[in-house]
């Protein structure tokens, strides 16, 4: 292999020489062998010799004798062209179409020549005799014109005539290219409009003062049936009003001051002024004309709403806070969450607004509410929750005019108390009151000037905001008492417990829990009764009601009971109410409670208010609440299992003598005086009588499968030992729900690992076997074909295995059964035979 070898070429064999069809011999061998296998030349005798031999020809509808005149006709045409080449003046190609003859040349189209080489304005006479050399008269200026006009008119003529055929031979070319024209002219407006936008906003950004008139265009822009094009003009609008707003609301000059004269300055400011607050109105109307219309519906709400948030203390916010608080119960959720977050953003940064937009927003909000009845998406009320009302304000004193006064009379009568000190410091005196006016004029403008709040100005939105809210609220539970009652009468249970009856008392509950310490002390004890009812399930009865608790729901009665307790514990000093009657209704509550239906929160929470933050209770009322949690949480999830016992927990150590229910002696151990029975299904917490009860769910509940309750459960049954009588602070019921609610941490119980074990003692070697191919398949690449089947023939195999299980029991039995049949025969024959015996003795 030293030497490499040489590659080959390999030529392609030679074609065979071309033969003339006239030369092509047909033999008697090919005819009999096409005739003999006709099979594989079927498709010649289907071959269409007419279509192959036809000439193809660019004229319909001509026949084939008439083709060569055509021919003879068009060759003449061509020669006549090229006839009048010289004569006739040559076309540029891109005004007029060629023509292409059928040998392929083309021929540009020509106009003949003018005859007279010369300027048209200048005609000699001796053309117009055919004489050249004669010489030449010129034509006066009139001629001139008159024959110029003629000539132009004639050539439009002309003109007119040559264009006519070419339009019509151009028409669909024609069409299709002003298809694409459109198009490409509405892409390249849109693309013109927007840069026009965004060089108008730049300009407007860079010297508003000086471009204040682009505001003008760019509206004019918005205005565009596109819709693509006004979204894109109502945006960069909001971008350049955000940007060029003043921090301070227009005033427009009235006509005295407009006829007084003014500078420059002073000019072009009221007309940058005037300006910006008519184009801003413009837009506002552009934006509220267009919210009506589901294309415009989502960009013009961030439109306004952005408006909002960025400059409400700018000409028209009404009309601003009109459409926001109208969208706060939209269908769409966008443009309700955006509503909600602006309002919100409204009631927390005061600053910007002074409180003026927040006490109107709250205004809008509740007309709303009182012109809809109640029946409102409940964002409408929840916004409340983000006002924040400063309570030192309300108790501040302000000193007013009156006072001032007041204190000038005192000093005049000091005064005149002693005319000795006034004679001699008369001068002194008359000092000091210049000083002094001077002073409080100086005040005065300085208030005025400032932007810091008049206090007593901020006093009164303050008080009429706080108005408001609790209007609203008051006027949420007269409605759901209302409807409450009136479907009581008319048992309506098919509206019973539907939240859609009433949507707005949850946050109705919320804000009055949170706002419980600025109620009047005038309408503390409306409030208390409207809530007792409420509670009860809108009942008019003081007492508990099963009627009518169907139309409350267990969460809604429960907050009841929380604001109740609140607006107690708020106002302490100045009431003194029986809060008796929501403890009936919290102790009938707790077993209405459902895990999935109802909020765990809430019952954690009224747990808490109501049974942990009071010092102390009396003893029967602690031991029912006792007995009832640990029976409430036997049936519950663990969350809520967790709450109760911490309460439980928390009651047995402040109530010692409770401890008496953790003795397994009948009547709860030894307790002094007399016990009443147990009744579990008392209403009332005193008349449950238990203290003669037992708290055996709490020995259950030590092997509850959650280590948690199950560690909280042997704490509490080991409380009344002797050795564990010092208890350490323990969690709230909301914290413990919280705790158990979020935990993620997965757990394996006593009796799964036992049953576990269990399971792997009995299973059999398929089930190994399969195990540990499954195992095997899990480490390398998984097959879930394979792994299906393997699965499926596990599954068949347990399940034949249990069948026969089934079956030989069945066996058993018919086995046995038929055992006992023979041996009842066996018995039956012998007590026969012993008849037959003593029939025979007998006789004998």
């Amino acid at each position: 292999m030293g030497k490499k070898q040489k590659q080959k070429i390999i030529l392609p064999p030679e074609l065979p020489p071309e033969i003339l069809e006239d030369e092509i011999e047909v033999s008697d061998e090919d005819l009999q062998f096409v005739s003999e296998n006709r099979d594989y030349a079927g498709f010649v005798s289907r071959l269409d010799t007419h279509s192959i031999t036809k000439h193809v020809t660019r004229v319909a509808d001509v026949k084939e004798d008439d083709l060569e005149a055509l021919y003879e006709k068009r060759l003449r045409k061509t020669s006549v062209l090229k006839e009048n080449e010289d004569k006739g003046l040559q076309l540029d190609p891109v005004d007029a179409l060629p023509v292409k003859t059928l040998d392929g040349k083309l021929y540009y189209r020509t106009r003949p020549k003018p005859e007279n080489g010369g300027d048209e304005n200048e005609v000699g006479e001796g053309e117009k005799d055919g004489g050249g050399n004669e010489g030449i008269i010129k034509l006066t200026k009139a001629e001139r014109r008159a024959k110029l006009k003629k000539s132009k008119k004639e050539a439009k003529k002309e003109g007119k005539k040559l264009s006519k055929p070419e339009e019509a031979e151009q028409a669909p070319q024609v069409a299709v290219l002003a298809e694409v024209k459109e198009d490409l002219t509405a892409e390249e407006l849109f693309e013109s409009k927007k840069c026009k936008l965004a060089e108008l906003g730049m300009a407007l950004l860079a010297d508003p003062e000086s471009n204040i008139k682009s505001l003008k265009e760019m509206l004019q822009i918005a205005r565009d049936d596109n819709p693509s094009i006004s979204k894109l003009g109502f945006l960069s609008l909001l971008a350049v009003f955000k940007d060029i707003i003043p921090g301070y609301r227009i005033r427009l000059p009235t006509e005295k001051e407009l006829e007084m004269k003014v500078s420059k300055e002073v000019k072009k400011m009221r007309f940058y002024e005037s300006t910006l607050l008519s184009a801003y109105k413009a837009y506002l109307q552009k934006l509220i004309a267009s919210e009506k219309q589901p294309v415009f519906h989502q960009v013009v709400v961030r439109c306004i709403c952005n408006l909002l948030d960025a400059v409400p203390h700018f000409n028209c916010c009404e009309i601003l806070l009109e459409v926001v608080v109208r969208n706060l119960g939209s269908q769409d959720v966008v443009v309700r969450k955006l509503c909600c977050a602006t309002i919100k953003s409204l009631f927390t940064n005061e600053g910007k607004h002074g409180g003026a937009a927040t006490v109107e927003a709250v205004r809008l909000i509740a007309n709303h509410v009182k012109v809809k009845n109640c029946q409102l998406h409940p964002d409408f009320v929840e916004v409340f929750m983000s006002l924040s009302f400063d309570e030192d304000l309300q108790r501040r004193e302000v000193p007013d005019d009156k006072s001032k006064v007041k204190n000038k009379k005192n000093n005049k009568r000091k005064s005149i108390e002693e005319p000795s000190q006034l004679q001699q410091n008369e001068r002194k005196k008359n000092k000091k009151e210049l000083m002094l006016k001077t002073r409080e004029e100086v005040a005065a403008e300085y208030k005025a000037a400032s932007l810091a709040p008049d206090v007593m100005e901020k006093r009164r939105m303050q008080t009429e905001t706080i108005s408001a809210v609790f209007e609203t609220y008051f006027r949420i539970l007269k409605h759901t008492m209302m409807f409450t009652a009136v479907s009581s009468e008319a048992n309506a249970s098919s509206i019973g417990g539907a939240s859609g009856a009433h949507p707005l008392l949850a946050p109705c509950l919320k804000g009055l829990g949170k706002f419980s310490h600025l109620i009047d002390l005038d309408y503390i004890g409306d409030l208390m009764n409207y809530l007792k009812r409420l509670a009860g399930g809108g009942s008019s009865n003081d007492g508990p009601s099963q009627k009518n608790s169907n139309h409350l729901t267990v969460t809604e009665r429960l907050r009841c009971c929380i604001v109740a307790f609140r607006v107690m514990r708020n106002n302490l000093d100045a009431l003194n109410v029986d809060l008796q009657d929501f403890f009936v209704q919290l102790y009938n509550l707790i077993l209405e409670y459902r895990p999935g239906r109802d909020q765990g929160e809430v019952l954690a929470e009224a747990l808490k208010i109501m049974l942990c933050d009071d010092r102390q209770h009396d003893m029967q009322k602690a031991a029912a609440f006792v007995k009832r949690l640990a029976t409430f949480s036997l049936s519950i999830g663990s969350a809520e299992s967790m709450a109760a016992l911490v309460t439980l927990k928390n009651l047995l150590q402040k109530n010692i003598k409770c401890r008496n229910l953790l003795e397994n002696d009948a009547g709860g151990g030894s307790v002094s005086g007399s016990i009443s029975i147990y009744q579990p299904y008392a209403m009332d917490p005193n008349l449950s009588g238990a203290l003669a009860s037992v708290l055996w769910e709490i020995n259950l509940l030590s092997k509850h499968y959650h280590p948690s309750i199950s560690t909280a459960a042997s704490s509490i049954a080991g409380m009344n030992s002797a050795h564990n009588q010092v208890y350490h602070a323990i969690l709230s019921p909301q914290q413990a729900f919280m705790d158990l609610l979020l935990e993620r941490e997965s757990f394996n119980s006593k009796s799964d690992t036992q049953k576990s074990s269990s399971r792997r003692k009995r299973g059999n070697g398929t089930s190994i076997l399969a195990n540990t191919e499954l195992s095997s398949n899990m480490s390398g690449s998984i097959d879930e074909n394979e792994v299906s089947k393997k699965l499926g023939d596990h599954f068949m195999l347990l399940r034949n295995i249990k069948e026969n299980e089934r079956l030989r029991d069945e066996l058993d039995r018919a086995t046995l059964s038929l055992h006992l049949y023979d041996e009842y025969k066996k018995q039956k024959k012998t007590g026969s035979t012993k008849t037959k015996k003593c029939k025979k003795l007998l006789n004998a």
